[in-house]
């Protein structure tokens, strides 16, 4: 079976929020132990219990779009169709939603989810595809970032100087950030390659504080992807 949110479509405002799961849960034919059970449970995890004899014209918009991610699961559906779930909502509630969202994966089910959040599809998806009229990129988040972004390691010093820099480019390293404490470097494997970097900085009379791998956002990749 397939649930689909597209944002508050299908509710009906004069029913309360209880009664309007009630009715898509008799329209899928659940028997009505089964009905009550996904109610309360969606209702709960939503944080709508309290208000489920409310009527639903009254809610906010967050709460009616919370009220419309429970009636696309009424049912059960192990395929999933999410169109901007948490638009609408505050931070707290669109925590809400993502974290009851990763709970769903974790039942197995196939989840789309359609966003132009990109902190919220990183957080939560599993492979993403990048669209701009036509599919233009499709991957993993760590797969895009280290496509189109390459891998990078920062470097802190005590300090930086020019002997530095040119030790690190001396064996063959691209340095791509240069502030007066630290270094950005291209890598392509961090875990045997940062040895080589720290001996030739150490060689030069750096003080290394600390190395760490950096890398891209997805909404970098993005931007990059959608502006050619």
């Amino acid at each position: 079976m397939v649930g689909v949110l597209t944002e508050n479509v299908g509710l009906y405002e004069e029913l309360s929020a209880y009664d309007n799961l009630d009715f898509y849960g008799r329209f899928y034919r659940l028997d009505v132990q089964k009905r009550k059970e996904r109610i309360q449970y969606l209702l709960e995890m939503l944080g709508l219990w309290e208000k489920r004899n409310t009527t639903a014209g009254t809610f906010s918009k967050g709460m009616k779009q919370k009220l419309a991610i429970a009636r696309a699961l009424i049912h059960d559906p192990q395929v999933l169709f999410l169109d901007e779930p948490t638009a609408s909502l505050d931070p707290e509630a669109s925590k809400t939603v993502r974290d009851f969202i990763l709970e769903l994966k974790k039942e197995k089910r196939t989840i789309f989810l359609n966003t132009h959040l990109l902190d919220e599809a990183e957080k939560i998806c599993d492979r993403v595809a990048i669209l701009k009229t036509s599919l233009i990129a499709i991957g993993t988040p760590q797969e895009l970032r280290r496509k189109l972004s390459g891998r990078k390691v920062k470097v802190q010093l005590q300090h930086v100087d020019n002997l530095i820099v040119e030790a690190v480019k001396k064996i063959g390293f691209q340095v791509s950030e240069i502030t007066d404490k630290s270094l950005v470097v291209d890598v392509s494997d961090p875990e045997k390659e940062n040895p080589a970097i720290l001996k030739a900085i150490e060689g030069a009379g750096g003080h290394v504080q600390f190395i760490t791998e950096i890398g891209s956002s997805l909404e970098d990749v993005y931007l990059k992807l959608v502006r050619g």
